[in-house]
């Protein structure tokens, strides 16, 4: 690889100790990318929009789902997505001060650590729930009616337990491989953003290729065939489910958009033609990491807030001091989202939409 070459995944650089010290030394187009408006201002701002948004949203909508509707199979599924989606974004307060502090890492390596892995960890980890709610869909439009039989919340609970443990494993090199290290002639410590040029080369190339194939590619694969399949099942139902379609190839976009920039530069990082590639590419990958997290607060609005007797339940727990018994969504004129326990798999699994609830009963009528 050239000396001058930016990966887009970390940048590269050479290990210099003095007394006890190891520092790492970069390039100098790196250091002037480092200090670039980019990434002093640009992704700290792009972060603090997510956790603005991202946190109320997610944390209202766990709330809602963990108190307030039954413990159906598509419920389990949301209640994680929405817990990978709020952990996610707790770790983004750390994230915003080291860009705002002009690439510092004031926190310590234990730190780094950990809020490396939380950040990946549960980007992936929508990821993989994400494909479990396309296949649950999937299952219920398709086969209706061995779905009937093999979905239900405990098969679901079991599923998302898997789901986080391998999202731990994805997670543990990063945890027992240095991140943070200090620059050389600058005062201030980098975290994941630069790495020994041989860890680079030698262990981060097998691991990253693997959490590309197994975290994305595969369950984007996954997601792919699983929309389109629900789209022309939908398509062939008539216009009664349009809104359904909609919103289907929405949630699909909302994937493609913001998850497979940054995976593509990750590829193209590791290809033989990363060797020829100069100048701005890890600003790149860093811009669409930051865009990759926006999903996690467009998922609320797409799976959650979409439904009008959602929103209702948020202002009832928000303005309401009575106490309430738990129930499933209440059956209404416009989103009668409660009736998906007593007719088929299909409703059940789209429940959270409401309009796609809504014509699933009459069609059932």
């Amino acid at each position: 690889m050239s000396e001058n070459t930016l990966c887009p995944r970390a940048i590269p650089g050479e290990k210099v100790t003095r007394g006890n010290i190891t520092y790492l030394s970069i390039h100098e187009d790196s250091r002037s990318q480092l200090r670039s408006a980019v990434t002093v201002w640009l992704i700290p701002c792009l972060y603090t929009g997510v956790f603005l948004v991202g946190l109320p949203a997610n944390g209202l909508a766990l709330w809602v789902l963990a108190t307030r509707v039954e413990k159906l199979t598509s419920t389990v599924f949301l209640m994680n997505l929405a817990a990978a989606d709020l952990l996610l974004v707790l770790v983004l307060p750390f994230k915003i001060s080291y860009y705002f502090l002009g690439n510092h890492w004031p926190f310590g390596e234990a730190m780094c650590r950990i809020t490396t892995a939380f950040f990946y960890g549960n980007m992936y980890c929508s990821v993989l729930l994400l494909t479990c709610i396309s296949v649950d869909r999937y299952m219920a439009a398709v086969h209706p009616f061995f779905s009937r039989s093999s979905r239900s919340p405990g098969v679901a609970a079991c599923t998302c337990i898997s789901i986080w443990l391998v999202a731990a494993i994805f997670t543990v090199p990063l945890t027992l491989w240095q991140q943070a290290y200090p620059l050389d002639k600058a005062n201030i410590t980098l975290c994941h953003d630069a790495l020994p040029r041989h860890e680079e080369a030698e262990y981060y190339y097998y691991y990253f290729v693997c959490l590309i194939a197994f975290g994305f590619l595969l369950p984007f694969v996954v997601m792919l065939f699983s929309h389109c399949s629900v789209l022309w099942i939908l398509w062939g139902s008539g216009e009664r489910y349009m809104y359904a379609i909609k919103l289907t190839a929405l949630v699909l976009l909302s994937v493609m958009m913001f998850y497979t920039p940054s995976n593509i530069l990750l590829l193209v990082h590791y290809s033989s033609s990363c060797s020829r590639l100069h100048g701005h590419l890890y600003l790149s990958y860093m811009v669409t990491l930051a865009l990759s997290s926006i999903n996690s607060c467009v998922d609320p609005f797409l799976y959650y807030y979409v439904s009008q007797d959602f929103r209702d339940k948020v202002r009832q727990g928000i303005f309401s001091h009575s106490k309430q018994t738990l129930t499933s969504l209440k059956t209404s004129k416009d989103t009668p989202l409660g009736r998906a326990p007593t007719h088929s798999p299909w409703c059940e699994a789209l429940a959270p939409l409401s309009s796609t609830a809504s014509a699933c009963s009459r069609a059932e009528v």
